[in-house]
């Protein structure tokens, strides 16, 4: 149980950084912001997939972080349309 969450914590926080680094909102994000936009995106990633008619991945690999990476971007740039001033 643990070993999950801290790797959701790891491969969120990585997936936020690289997301928020494609965005442009690296300097407005912070550490702990990564892990929350990153888990949150790997949830909206694997919604998309699962919309587009793709398997999901699973578990601490490459498609899970690509996932992840997705989903932060979709999240960070509908944040950043709908909130111009702070992202």
């Amino acid at each position: 149980m643990l070993w999950t969450i801290i790797t959701w914590i790891v491969l969120g926080a990585l997936a936020g950084w690289i997301a928020s680094m494609i965005t442009g909102t690296e300097a407005r994000v912070n550490g702990w912001m990564n892990v929350v936009v990153g888990v949150i995106g790997a949830f909206v990633g694997g919604l998309v997939l699962q919309l587009l008619g793709a398997g999901t991945p699973s578990g601490f690999n490459l498609a899970s972080l690509l996932t992840a990476i997705l989903g932060a971007v979709i999240l960070l740039s509908l944040v950043r349309a709908f909130r111009r001033d702070t992202l």
